[in-house]
């Protein structure tokens, strides 16, 4: 059964958070663009255009800034109440925010707004009454919340049944594109209206590259398979790696294999509370190294961070990077993907995510079994 979807009441107590981030760091609103963190707050879903909509968070009221034609769209969709200040064609969004927040405080911004909604306030406001709202928001979005993990583990399990379905028509002279249509009728089949958010299939080769190979492949017989797909439940992103051969693997990839699964378990090993991020990309380095491979980013081996956040948005804090000393904290929710690259020969990436609970880190999924055999 699909978890719940996200309350108002929820919102109204994000909302509630964001704004004593607000009264401790002296400002007088936050703005909100046409991104992931207006539907955070506020539930509301719009795409980023050439024109600001978004909503003004003060500590008393939350307005909603809208271009006028679009308001009666505005108000079908879901959002939280709140009063809806309109601009024309004509007019400056700009304009309206500065007056809308008064004639005193700084105004703290979206970190996702476009560089051209800055340049338009601090022409207004002036710049030194603009503040970068980015860890406000950010710190509020980095813990997730029980609702919040329940529709991330419903999402990844309905992905983790799309891989098994992938994996059972994968057969010699099948295209890539086959199996990218086919994963996202089977999300849509599951109940994921929007189908996949992303497939990436790739065979031989192909799988060296981190993020596919531009133009369809065929899959050859004793080629690597490589799926990296996920979808969105109640705006909740999945994101899961599969790799695998289909027949018996020959010695030199079963060792690869059992190399990077290796990796993948020594980042869950030291996802402990408190453990800063950067400690989890060190593990899995210290076993790709201790097999002769890197070290660092070099190739053969690990050349990209070993994990990344994940919820309204598929790559979020917390990353899993050297130098990143975040410390893992209950409700953090990452991937675990210390991909290891073979250039021009293959690339194995097993990634699964991990939400970190009172005990511990917990898997989302439970990660691949063996090189031939994907699924635990």
């Amino acid at each position: 059964m699909t978890p719940p979807p996200i309350t108002d009441v929820e919102r109204q107590a994000r909302l509630q958070a964001l704004r004593r981030n607000m009264e401790a760091a002296g400002l007088a609103g936050v703005l909100l663009g046409s991104t992931e963190s207006l539907r955070y707050f506020t539930g509301l879903v719009w795409h980023q255009s050439e024109r600001l909509l978004g909503a003004l968070v003060t500590p008393t009221g939350l307005t909603y800034v809208v271009p006028a034609f679009e308001r009666s769209r505005v108000e079908t969709l879901p959002h939280l109440e709140g009063e809806i200040a309109v601009w024309q064609e004509e007019e400056s969004p700009a304009a309206l925010v500065a007056s809308l927040l008064g004639p005193r405080g700084r105004l703290a911004l979206d970190d996702a707004l476009p560089l051209f909604s800055y340049h338009a306030l601090a022409g207004v406001l002036g710049p030194e009454r603009l503040a970068d709202g980015g860890r406000l928001i950010l710190d509020l979005r980095l813990t997730k919340s029980p609702a919040e993990i329940a529709l991330i583990a419903y999402a990844m399990l309905l992905t983790l049944e799309v891989q098994r379905r992938a994996h059972a028509i994968m057969r010699p002279g099948i295209r890539a594109s086959e199996v990218v249509r086919y994963i996202d009728e089977q999300h849509r089949e599951l109940g994921a209206a929007g189908g996949s958010t992303f497939c990436i299939v790739s065979f031989g080769a192909a799988t060296a590259l981190p993020h596919g190979a531009d133009g369809d492949q065929t899959l050859s017989p004793g080629d690597v398979i490589l799926v990296d797909t996920g979808t969105r439940i109640d705006g909740y992103h999945s994101d899961l790696t599969r790799t695998y051969v289909l027949d018996e693997p020959d010695a030199d990839f079963a060792r690869a294999w059992s190399i990077e699964r290796a990796a993948q378990q020594a980042v869950f090993d030291a996802a402990r509370l408190d453990a800063p991020c950067h400690s989890l990309d060190d593990a899995a380095r210290a076993v790709i190294a201790g097999h002769g491979l890197g070290p660092d980013y070099r190739l053969p081996g690990l050349p990209h961070r070993a994990g990344h956040g994940l919820g309204l948005e598929i790559h979020e804090e917390p990353y899993l990077v050297r130098g990143n000393a975040t410390k893992l904290a209950v409700g953090m929710c990452f991937s675990n993907e210390p991909m290891i690259v073979f250039p021009e020969r293959y690339g194995i990436r097993l990634e699964d995510h991990i939400h970190m609970t009172a005990g511990g880190p917990a898997w989302f999924t439970t990660p691949a079994k063996g090189p031939a055999e994907p699924f635990g």
